[in-house]
């Protein structure tokens, strides 16, 4: 395992949170009405999405498991090896299913649920961003 660059990884994950804290408008209301918010939420929380299944496979990588069929089995198999709670996992593996739809436009963004995510569930990748440290560190 390259720890430099999980290490890079999670400082990226930081940036991306802090944009979405400092971008987050005061109820879902004005996000429905402002596209620049819009694309500076959806891109930042995709990339969050994205960089933390990337951190999964480099941890991935260094144990002896078969690799993940899809983005949302890397947070399985990281529970499944003591690296996160199987909650944490559950609710990562949500969170792919948003990076989907932002990526590749399978419906329509729900606002709403933007909003959402980036008002209570940027914990979830700051507990994610925890117990990777907590791997490394051990």
């Amino acid at each position: 395992m390259d720890r430099l660059v999980i290490d890079q990884k999670l400082e990226s994950l930081r940036r991306y949170l802090r944009r979405i804290e400092e971008k987050r408008p005061p109820d879902a209301a004005v996000l429905k009405t402002d596209a620049d918010l819009q694309d500076i939420l959806a891109m930042n929380l995709t990339r969050a999405v994205q960089v933390c299944v990337d951190i999964g496979a480099h941890l991935i990588a260094t144990l002896d498991v078969p690799p993940p069929d899809t983005m949302g089995q890397t947070f399985d198999t990281l529970a499944r090896a003591g690296i996160l709670s199987a909650d944490l996992a559950t609710r990562m593996k949500k969170s792919v299913g948003f990076r989907n739809i932002a990526v590749h436009d399978y419906e329509t963004i729900d606002w709403d649920l933007v909003y959402e995510l980036a008002v209570h569930h940027t914990r979830d990748f700051a507990e994610f961003a925890k117990a990777v440290a907590g791997r490394l560190d051990a």
